[in-house]
């Protein structure tokens, strides 16, 4: 065995501490792409893994490009499933690659007009949790959750704020947060409602 090979399964299998799928992801991207990946590719296979987004597209398909285009006759549902409306399927190969030109014009016409605003309703709060400020907290709850207790290792853990910043809610893990004698600004909590 190769010295590099031993070096990642020995962090693998014993050092690697987990307190969501991060870590392995990466590795995997890493590893797939011969050893260079950009941050985009990492995020996107962190995207798909995360059901939470998944489930939130799923409503938005649902409620409201699927629902705009069935009125207008040009999709159809079934159950869990969109199709094109009623004679709409019939399009030659270069029709199709036309109108899948048109789409993405679209696309890239409306990010010109409104630029990064479009996805300003997906920001948390006011912004991120830095990391290392997120690391810190988790590892001062010991990598468990701080309302019931579960194990990083067990559920995927996620770092809030007591009191949300848009209140007064503050970033530094210092500071009290003022609410249930919370010693700490900033708490560990598990995904999913799982407390």
């Amino acid at each position: 065995m190769k010295p590099a090979y031993t070096r990642l399964c020995e962090f693998l299998d014993r050092k690697m501490r987990m307190s969501h799928i991060y870590q392995p992801v990466m590795l995997q991207m890493l590893l797939s792409y011969g050893g260079r990946a950009s941050i985009r590719r990492i995020a996107q296979a962190f995207l798909g893994h995360d059901e939470s987004q998944l489930d939130y597209y799923e409503q938005i398909v649902r409620n409201m490009p699927g629902r705009v285009l069935a009125s207008h006759g040009v999709v159809e549902r079934d159950g869990d499933t969109y199709a094109l409306g009623p004679g709409l399927s019939g399009v030659s190969e270069d029709e199709r690659a036309d109108l899948i030109r048109r789409c993405d014009e679209a696309v890239e016409r409306f990010k010109q007009k409104r630029g990064s605003a479009i996805w300003q309703h997906r920001r948390p709060g006011l912004g991120i949790i830095p990391g290392r400020v997120r690391y810190g907290t988790l590892k001062r709850a010991g990598f468990r959750c701080e309302l019931c207790g579960v194990s990083a290792d067990e559920r995927a853990l996620d770092v809030d704020h007591i009191v949300p910043r848009k209140h007064g809610g503050t970033d530094d893990p210092e500071k009290p947060a003022g609410a249930r004698g919370a010693r700490s600004a900033i708490r560990t909590a598990a995904l999913n409602s799982y407390c």
